[in-house]
């Protein structure tokens, strides 16, 4: 019903910048909420951002804030995560995701997102 498909990825320097984007077609929740999970080789699925609605709040993991800008454009039906100041740990398979589901909390839970997108892979080299 909704598909959602990442690019931007890429390899990049220590210490560089990338900008990913999530382009989301068919159906989608204006009220809902949008965001990005990585997988680490040999590691499971670490959620990364989201952002709420048009211009709705924004939540970050630890290990990203402060680096990484989550935004969205309605009116391109598109996501962006900007990625600033990369570290070698930040090279992961990224994914979209998005769930109607819009709450008083932050949702943090791989399986709470029923749409996904392909992945793209960011490789940070030294």
């Amino acid at each position: 019903q909704v598909q959602l498909v990442e690019s931007g990825g890429g390899l990049v320097q220590a210490g560089g910048s990338l900008r990913l984007s999530c382009v989301a077609s068919g159906r989608t929740f204006s009220r809902g909420t949008m965001g990005w999970f990585r997988q680490a080789p040999g590691k499971e699925h670490e959620y990364v951002a989201t952002i709420r609605g048009s211009g709705g709040d924004t939540h970050y993991s630890d290990s990203v804030k402060g680096r990484f800008t989550i935004t969205r454009e309605d009116a391109k039906n598109t996501v962006y995560l900007q990625m600033d100041s990369l570290k070698l740990e930040d090279t992961a398979v990224y994914y979209c995701v998005a769930t109607p589901l819009s709450g008083s909390v932050y949702y943090t839970r791989r399986a709470t997102y029923n749409y996904w997108g392909q992945g793209i892979q960011v490789t940070v080299s030294s």
